[in-house]
């Protein structure tokens, strides 16, 4: 099982691949590892954060799909409706975005620091963009 570190402002994650329901989405996650950027407030999916990629091309296709993450699941949407994106869901969460209803492959599920999750997504509402940060645990 691969696990990764994640890193959003001051909170630190454990997140586990879901290699076997997603193998190509976190195949080619890995190769871009570390992978840094800056992670804002989702406007349409309720309790989540996410990271804006605009066009950036993972280069996969839809697997282990859904519009409804779980607290701690992470999805990755490989564009199409609507812009390229990783959602990070703390509580409730409905993926979406201004044209309606979208599915991202879920490739990450928080395991460690889940005590942390609402307190991060509420540091991102009310104190704005924060770095976040996708490395491999050693």
């Amino acid at each position: 099982m691969t696990k990764l570190r994640i890193t959003a402002g001051p909170f630190t994650f454990i997140a586990r691949m879901e290699e076997e329901r997603a193998p190509e989405t976190c195949r080619v996650f890995k190769s871009f590892l570390p992978f840094a950027n800056q992670v804002i407030h989702s406007r349409w999916s309720g309790e989540a954060v996410w990271v804006p990629l605009g066009d950036f091309q993972f280069g996969v296709g839809f697997e282990n799909h859904t519009c409804h993450p779980s607290r701690g699941d992470i999805l990755l949407y490989p564009g199409g409706h609507s812009e390229t994106e990783l959602l990070f869901a703390y509580g409730s969460s409905s993926f979406a975005s201004k044209m309606g209803a979208l599915a991202g492959n879920h490739f990450l599920t928080v395991i460690e620091g889940a005590e942390n999750l609402e307190a991060m997504g509420k540091m991102v509402l009310w104190q704005g963009a924060q770095a976040i940060r996708f490395e491999a645990v050693e």
